[in-house]
């Protein structure tokens, strides 16, 4: 096989060698035979993988990082290869269907013992993988590093993981542009919102399968996908095997738009996440293209051909749910199309999601919801437009934290609450659309005739804003009232939290101790490290749900926003999910975003089950104290030495250090991080009702239905 030099920069090989980006620089800087840059910029040097290595091996630093991480660097130490990565893609599979027994055998071969195997077995699937099949033998001795690490990503991240780093080299040459992943919160919401027994289901661009592992979780047993990059259509045809293994899959490689590989099929549902602003999509030569039969999407209007693309391969009642940017409802460009869909009754609803939803993240996407109609069915008279991404209004005083209309800096989005109300609305719209009770601001259903005017425009935000004439005066003033008395209190709280003392300094200088890693704790047994792992055949319930399914679970947005578990246990995949008791300490498994990274577990956690993307820390309490261990592990210093990477940030809990102290010295350390805790917890409840608050006044004011006092106060405008 081909083989290339591999570069790597300093904050990857701090993640190489377990240490910080500091503890990079000062070995540049002291030690002469330190590898000298062989690529890069002065300011951004590269190194040579193979003598970093040499050099971290020669001074005794052992490589702890995360199998992903491993991985990585093991795959970019090889030329890109799509042969090659179709044939290690090929093995995560074999390698996920083994027994824990089975797979710890293979990590007792030697790397050419290994390489023979994994030959064997990966070539009697390969023919099973969409793309050409690759030449044997598919693997050379200098592969058994890279198989081995890809044998320990599996074993200890799940093949999901190794799959998405197998995928990275490929879609980094790729020439796809305005592609992006659906995060697993918002493929459960596409989900739900299609029928039940829904059995054949189709994604045009199923990039790595998360909508169609979605809906196979609901019940689909015949999963369809076509995707215009052969590396994502055999990671899709591998993540789908693994997580519906009862299920009939076909992926096939190929442009939908140009060369659809199911021309005359139809299905039940069609799910899809289009790529996005693609000019380039076929527009002259599928001038005259049968599918268009609510009229040729203009050069711009890629969405638009997408749109009747998955029309097309429905059946007579049919559903389908697309994801679309927010441009789609509105562009001039594609009034005409839009016209069309509404007025033949194919779009059934417009769901407008907050920003941060999903990539790109500063655009708040839509949810169109669509319906083949049924020769001589009946006509739909109505379109359900619910917007989840508005401001706070008069009517609910919500604030959606990330809205780009606010301005507000983006906080983690409650997925639990914005997928039961999104389908409470959706599902009473779809009992009886004439006599949908509108929630102003939030939620209304507009008849079509209203809505096919110069415009056409779908936009959510648009047709559900709040009238003058649906606010209530009276009710709006005793809210306004009652969240005045509400933050008057919470911030009192704030000021008794802010008034602490008992702080003093330590000299002249900062002090300075002993630190040992989780890892080293976790040895030593005074730690014991849990996660929720998924099952990789999926978990099923087969028949009524038991009574754990009522089981709350905690997320890694609980943490972030300091509320209780909201999670639900059909979101885990797991049967094994570990139980959370009263001083665990949990951290959010991916830095970044808004809030903690951590917490110490209450008794509003006790009893809940552990969610994904979540590390529970559980101390020996004659050890270690809880709220010390999760005051140092929250630290912004902390978590970053433990992360690793690149777009998605992934926190290593043995990688995080803790001070070594005397138990004693623990516990008046944790009594102050635990006051620091009720300070933030304050902090961001009377933020919360200040927003409220500021929005309920706003609105009311704005909308006619509260006025002025004659003579106000000046207000303070001075430095808090």
């Amino acid at each position: 096989m081909p083989e290339t030099t591999a570069h790597v920069t300093a904050a990857e090989i701090s993640r190489i060698a377990g240490v910080t980006r500091a503890t990079v620089s000062n070995w540049r800087r002291r030690h002469a035979d330190f590898p000298a840059p062989s690529g890069g910029t002065e300011t951004s040097p590269l190194y040579d993988l193979g003598a970093v290595q040499v050099w971290l091996g020669s001074r005794g630093h052992t490589q702890v990082a995360d199998p992903r991480e491993e991985l990585r660097t093991a795959v970019r130490f090889q030329a890109s290869d799509p042969d090659l990565t179709a044939s290690r893609i090929g093995f995560v599979l074999t390698l996920a269907r083994r027994s824990p027994d089975a797979t710890a055998a293979l990590a007792d071969l030697t790397d050419a013992e290994l390489v023979v195997r994994a030959d064997e077995e990966v070539a009697e699937l390969l023919a099973s993988l969409p793309g050409p099949t690759p030449a044997s033998p598919l693997f050379s001795v200098s592969d058994g590093p890279t198989l081995r690490a890809l044998l320990r990503c599996v074993r200890e991240a799940g093949g999901p993981a190794a799959l998405a780093v197998l995928a990275e080299r490929e879609l980094e040459d790729s020439a796809a542009t305005g592609v992006y992943g659906t995060p697993e919160p918002l493929a459960q919401l596409v989900a739900e919102l299609l029928p039940a027994g829904v059995v054949r289901v189709l994604d045009p661009a199923c990039g790595s399968g998360a909508l169609l592992e979605a809906v196979a979780g609901r019940g689909a047993t015949t999963l369809l996908g076509q995707d215009s990059v052969p590396v994502q259509a055999q990671r899709a045809t591998v993540a789908l095997s693994l997580a519906a293994p009862r299920a009939e899959v076909t992926v096939r490689v190929g442009d939908s738009l140009r060369a659809d590989a199911f021309v005359g099929l139809t299905a039940d549902a069609v799910v899809c996440n289009p790529p996005y602003g693609d000019r380039d999509w076929g527009h002259e030569e599928l001038a005259y293209d049968p599918r268009w039969a609510y009229g040729v999407p203009g050069r711009s209007e890629s969405e638009l051909a997408w749109v009747q693309h998955c029309l097309a391969h429905l059946a007579p009642g049919g559903w389908a749910v697309l994801i679309l940017p927010p441009a789609t409802a509105s562009r001039p460009s594609g009034r005409r199309v839009r016209a069309e869909l509404v007025r033949g009754g194919a779009v059934r609803a417009v769901l407008a999601l907050p920003a941060g939803a999903a990539p790109p993240l500063h655009v708040g996407l839509q949810l169109w919801v669509l319906r083949r109609p049924e020769p001589g069915g009946p006509e739909r008279g109505s379109v359900l437009f619910v917007d989840a991404a508005g401001p706070a209004t008069p009517a609910t005083g919500e604030q959606t934290a990330g809205s780009p209309r606010t301005g507000s800096s983006r906080a983690p989005i409650d997925w639990a609450g914005l997928t039961a109300r999104t389908l409470a609305h959706w599902e009473a719209f779809t009992a009886d659309p004439d006599g949908f009770a509108a929630e102003p601001g939030a939620a209304r259903a507009v008849p079509v005739v209203d809505l096919l005017d110069d415009l056409v425009d779908l936009t959510p935000a648009r047709q559900v804003r709040v009238a003058p004439a649906d606010v209530d005066p009276a009710e709006l003033s005793a809210r306004t009232d009652t969240g005045r008395r509400e933050l008057t209190e919470a911030a009192r709280s704030l000021l008794d939290a802010a008034n602490l003392t008992g702080w003093s300094e330590p000299g002249t200088s900062a002090r300075d101790w002993r630190t040992a890693t989780a890892s080293d704790l976790v040895r030593g047994g005074a730690l014991t490290l849990l996660r929720a792992v998924p099952d990789p055949k999926g978990a099923e319930t087969n028949g009524a749900p038991s009574a754990a399914m009522a089981i709350a679970v905690l997320t890694g947005a609980d943490i972030a926003r300091g509320t209780g578990p909201t999670g639900a246990v059909a979101e885990l995949r797991s049967e094994t999910a570990p139980v959370i008791a009263v001083g665990d300490v949990l951290v959010r498994g991916i830095a970044g975003g808004g809030g903690p990274m951590c917490r110490v577990a209450d008794e509003g956690d006790a009893g809940a089950l552990l969610g994904p993307h979540i590390h529970l820390l559980r101390p020996d309490p004659a050890r270690l104290d809880s709220w010390f261990l999760a005051g140092f592990i929250d630290a912004a210093d902390n978590i970053a030495g433990a992360s690793t990477g690149s777009t998605v940030l992934h926190v290593v809990p043995g990688r995080l250090r803790i001070p070594l102290l005397p138990l004693e010295e623990q516990r008046r350390y944790g009594e102050a991080f635990r006051h620091v805790h009720e300070l933030r917890a304050r902090a961001r409840r009377a933020a919360r009702l200040a927003e409220e608050t500021a929005a309920l006044l706003t609105g009311g004011l704005t909308g006619g239905a509260l006025i002025p006092a004659e003579a106000l106060p000046p207000a303070d405008t001075g430095p808090a």
